[in-house]
């Protein structure tokens, strides 16, 4: 019995002598997607004081090295390339899809595997020799948009208007959702844009109003979302407002206050843990998540953002673990990275926070839209989940 715990003890003090595992993240911590940054950042936060807790990862210690790009694709890219130099294994990150998809470029020339915590499908889609190095977990676009057009044409809506970002998030919102309105025999009356810093959206509210849609949705993320839907209350608008699951955190309510009580959205489960059936998949892994935020943040404090970030870790951490059995980073880290991406490519059945997920050659996001998305309405200054898809 002494013998072999002598063993094991050698065996562990050999692992950890090992170097660690470095994980680049890149986040918003500040500028315009702040909001949803801040709660990534602090995610990883809570990670590495649970793998400094439990000895890492097989026994290597897991060195996270977190830098904020300032919700700006420059500095985001320019972080990625820093985190290369530097040696990491695989980069998490970013917070927005303009700056995400400029890191595609970086991570696909170094070959190294990364996982992205923004929205749109351009990022992982199609899977072509650049996005080959690259998955995500948030909800696409095209996912959620299915989900509020099923939702319109329940509620009886016909005619719709849209407001989002002149950005890429933005534009690919627009794009998947005037599809998914053709489809279900809906029609787009009014189209209409503005910067994420904009201080106000009178006229392109007034060329909305004209319209006069039974429904608009803003095709926005983070605090910037509540200008369109203030503007248009101010302005008298009394049909249905809908957002994207780019407001779903505490911030937008704060912020939104009165304007956005009713608001209709599509988001990952997390958002109303509690009140998902019993039986829903990702039930206890989402309460779980939140119960370790709230310890350390304080109650109300999660969000779906900080969740896509934990997700990240929950595919990231066993593919580190079967890929340390076909590599050492130690000894040749290009062929570890690769073993990485494969590895976190053949991820099944994953149940995290958002969703279950199974990646493929084809597919780099793998959540099934039943598990991953659900209807939600601000009532009282709380979220409440009016319907699932299950």
């Amino acid at each position: 019995m002494k013998r072999g715990l002598a063993v094991l003890l050698v065996l562990t003090a050999a692992a950890l002598a090992q170097g660690a595992l470095k994980v680049g993240v890149v986040v918003s911590a500040t500028g315009p997607a702040a909001s949803l940054g801040i709660p990534e950042r602090n995610t990883f936060l809570i990670l590495e004081e649970i793998l400094n807790r439990t000895g890492g990862v097989a026994g290597r210690k897991v060195q996270f090295t977190i830098l904020d790009d300032a919700s700006d694709t420059t500095q985001a890219v320019r972080n990625t390339r820093r985190l290369v130099e530097e040696g990491v294994v695989a980069v998490i990150g970013t917070t927005t899809t303009p700056a995400s998809l400029g890191m595609i470029d970086v991570v696909a020339e170094a070959k190294v595997p990364m996982i992205s915590l923004a929205a749109s499908k351009d990022i992982i889609y199609p899977v072509d020799a650049k996005r080959f190095w690259v998955f995500k977990t948030p909800q696409t676009e095209e996912l959620m948009a299915r989900a509020i057009v099923a939702d319109m044409a329940a509620r009886g809506v016909r005619t719709v208007g849209y407001i989002g970002f002149n950005d890429a998030y933005g534009e690919g919102w627009a794009r998947f959702f005037e599809a998914e309105l053709k489809a279900k025999g809906l029609q787009l009356v009014v189209s209409e844009r503005y910067n994420r810093t904009d201080t106000s959206v009178t006229g392109q509210v007034l060329r909305i109003l004209a319209r006069r849609p039974d429904a608009v949705l803003v095709g926005a993320s983070g605090t910037p979302a509540v200008l369109p839907q203030r503007t248009l209350k101010e302005r008298g608008y009394a049909g249905l407002i809908y957002q994207t699951h780019g407001v779903a955190n505490p911030d937008f309510l704060r912020v939104g206050g009165k304007d956005v009580e009713g608001t209709l959205l599509p988001a990952g489960p997390i958002l109303v843990a509690e009140q998902l059936p019993a039986a829903f998949p990702t039930k206890r892994v989402a309460l779980d998540y939140i119960q370790r935020y709230e310890a350390k943040y304080g109650i109300g404090s999660y969000s779906t953002f900080g969740a896509h970030a934990w997700d990240a870790w929950l595919i990231l951490r066993p593919a580190l673990e079967r890929a340390l059995k076909k590599a050492d980073p130690d000894k040749d880290l290009a062929a570890f990275r690769a073993a990485l991406r494969d590895e976190i490519e053949a991820t099944r059945g994953v149940v995290a926070t958002h969703g279950v997920f199974t990646y493929s050659k084809e597919d780099h996001l793998g959540l099934r839209f039943e598990d991953a998305a659900v209807m939600v309405q601000v009532e009282g200054g709380r979220w409440k989940l009016i319907r699932t898809f299950r």
